[in-house]
């Protein structure tokens, strides 16, 4: 399930539905870039989604500081028509856009350092962003030479880890924990889901436009979001079952989701985009961290679950026999009722009344070994801050392929309500190296204290 567009805030998710895996939306390594040539030879590398092959060649350059804004379509009516304008952009990409198409200028060359801009498909007219610092120079050029002139080529792809590293966290992907049920860590998992190439029907009433009157029709186009980034993990799914026929939904999911990566291609922390700041992304965005399908093809171990180990997670939501009925839609036993489903990351949650309390959760966990055959796995434990975590054992061994092995783990915390969360991992490294099968830990306040 999409996580859904509604972030950066927290408890933001569409569902939190625990056997659903619900799919958070991140970048990849890959932007659309226009060349920016100034008449004295100077060229600066700047973000477009404008697509015609066509540059715009050497026309007078207009920068008018008190005009700069350019916020209005009256403002950009005074520029002259055969010119590229510089703007600094102090409205939404979309309006500035709309005035533009409303002017007889040229081309644009627009200053902003919001990243959110990179994931806009709002992009009809001939032009391309900038950052601030990279416009010192632009602005010194036009304002200091007696004619200024620009060109700009379009229709660049550029790969690498400029502007932005990825993956990171989209903005606008929905946040955790879920209102559904706030006892298991949601999203699960993060994959692409920005700017990616999708179907799209060339008869669509909000198509593709450049300029005023030029729609463009297209079977495809590059879309964002998180229904973007689930249909990346479903096709990972069935990969998986293809490859891994005898395993089962859970520890299919399992797999993709202790093999995920929480760093980014410089091995550093998965960061956040939404945030000028580019802090490090919480688990509550990206769950486990960004797919990785040929890691999870051999993941080393799994946690799986069985239909009635899920039966015994609805029993313990103290929903009416009506309510439960329907969920589960056939006879079932609630005997063994449990909220502590066999799931790979960990939450313990704490509320404002809770504040300055030391507080306790516990967890008991099985995992399969799905390699080759026997085995040894030991603890690696990053705690949160605040927080004491133990685990027994801290080793296990294997004697072969399908063995199980259990292991129990508590969390002992400080209700903090000076952050809504604090976040560490356990990871089962095997003696070999081989294997990193990793858990997110999450300490988080509950969805109650946000509604």
């Amino acid at each position: 399930m999409s996580a859904g567009n509604r972030g950066p805030s927290i408890v933001t998710l569409r569902s939190g539905i625990p056997w659903a895996v619900v799919v958070a939306s991140g970048t990849v390594d890959r932007w659309f870039a226009g060349t920016i040539t100034l008449g004295n030879g100077k060229t600066i590398t700047g973000w477009t989604m404008f697509p015609a092959r066509a540059s715009v060649r050497n026309l007078n350059l207009v920068y008018n500081h008190m005009l700069s804004a350019c916020n209005s379509s009256e403002l950009l009516r005074e520029s002259p028509s055969n010119s590229i304008v510089i703007c600094d952009l102090t409205v939404a990409i979309f309006f500035l856009m709309e005035y533009l198409s409303e002017s007889d200028v040229q081309g644009v060359i627009i200053i902003s350092d919001d990243t959110s801009i990179l994931r806009s498909t709002s992009f009809c007219y001939s032009g391309a962003v900038i950052t601030r610092r990279e416009a010192v120079e632009l602005i010194n050029y036009a304002s200091n030479t007696s004619a200024p002139t620009a060109t700009i080529e379009f229709q660049q792809t550029i790969i690498g880890p400029e502007p932005r590293v990825a993956p990171a966290l989209s903005g606008s992907s929905s946040r955790g924990p879920g209102q559904a049920y706030e006892g298991i860590l949601k999203p699960d998992i993060m994959a692409p889901g920005v700017l990616i190439l999708a179907a799209y029907s060339p008869n669509a009433v909000e198509r593709p436009r450049i300029g005023k009157n030029l729609f463009l029709r297209s079977d495809y186009s590059l879309l964002s979001g998180t229904s973007m980034a689930a249909p990346h993990i479903a096709g990972v799914a069935a990969l998986l079952k293809a490859a891994r026929p005898e395993w089962s939904a859970a520890a299919i999911q399992s797999a993709m989701m202790t093999t995920a990566n929480h760093l980014d291609s410089t091995k550093q922390p998965i960061k956040d985009m939404a945030f000028d700041s580019y802090r490090v992304a919480s688990p509550l965005g990206i769950g486990s961290g960004q797919v990785d399908p040929n890691r999870a093809l051999d993941p080393g171990l799994v946690y799986d679950s069985s239909p009635q180990d899920f039966v015994n997670l609805v029993c313990s939501m103290n929903f009416s026999r009506e309510q439960t009925q329907t969920i589960i839609r056939s006879s079932y036993n609630c005997s063994r009722a449990t909220s502590d489903l066999n799931y790979p990351p960990l939450i313990a949650l704490f509320s404002f009344e809770q504040r300055g309390m030391t507080l306790t959760k516990k967890f008991k966990r099985t995992v399969t070994n799905v390699g080759d055959g026997a085995a040894t796995y030991r603890a690696k434990l990053e705690q949160p801050e605040n927080a004491t975590v133990k685990i027994w054992p801290e080793t296990l061994v294997f004697g072969k392929k399908y063995e199980k092995r259990r292991y129990s783990l508590s969390i002992h915390y400080r209700g903090d309500i000076d952050t809504p969360y604090r976040q560490g991992s356990l990871t089962w490294i095997d003696d070999t190296g081989k294997y990193a099968v990793r858990s997110p830990i999450v300490v988080s306040l509950g969805v109650d204290n946000y509604m």
